[in-house]
């Protein structure tokens, strides 16, 4: 039995040209477990339920390998655990064997190009945030609501004739946004005395 495993590092991210290779692979998309986290970590549902699904004999099918993950120590610890349990893993179209010295040598060069990148990702996104707070543009994310409606939601707020989970939904925000809103309002109004 093929069991897929697709993942994106950011809840965003749109998972359907993964989900779609898998099908094209042959993977029945009932047997296909998905993840919306960074991959720097091993410890994600998704995947840990797709290990689990699988049986001796079994195929376990990914993509690209950087879905898998994307640090040697992982890859080399999930590759090994699929192979303890009698699994194959494919990529694409071919099924690598960790014992084999080829299948070895191939995915441990593959984990180390897939944690290089993941390394310079984060490191020219470092030094990125660096030059635009030298620069004073970077100050999180704008708020998802205008001063305007900052103090609207604190009046509404204070007036105890709405709670935040309702203001969210006249909103259009969820409530974290509403306790932040309700934050800045009062800060502002502070600011303003």
């Amino acid at each position: 039995m093929l069991i897929g495993y697709a993942r994106v590092s950011r809840d965003k991210q749109d998972l359907a040209a993964q989900v779609e290779g898998l099908e094209r692979l042959g993977v029945d998309a009932e047997r296909i477990y998905t993840d919306k986290l960074t991959g720097r970590t091993a410890a994600r549902p998704g995947l840990q339920s797709a290990i689990a699904a699988t049986r001796e004999g079994d195929t376990f099918v990914v993509t690209k390998l950087d879905r898998l993950g994307r640090s040697v120590p992982d890859l080399r610890d999930i590759t090994h655990d699929l192979h303890a349990r009698g699994v194959a893993l494919q990529m694409a179209g071919a099924i690598y064997d960790p014992t084999d010295p080829f299948g070895k040598f191939f995915l441990t060069t593959l984990a180390a190009v897939a944690e290089f990148e993941a390394d310079m990702i984060s490191m020219r996104t470092k030094e990125g945030l660096a030059v635009a707070r030298a620069k004073g543009r970077l100050n999180g994310k704008p708020p998802k609501l205008s001063q305007r409606q900052h103090m609207k939601v604190l009046t509404e707020y204070e007036s105890g004739t709405t709670t935040p989970g309702e203001l969210a939904q006249d909103y259009g925000v969820d409530r974290a946004t509403i306790y932040r809103t309700i934050d800045r309002a009062k800060k502002m109004r502070e600011g303003s005395q």
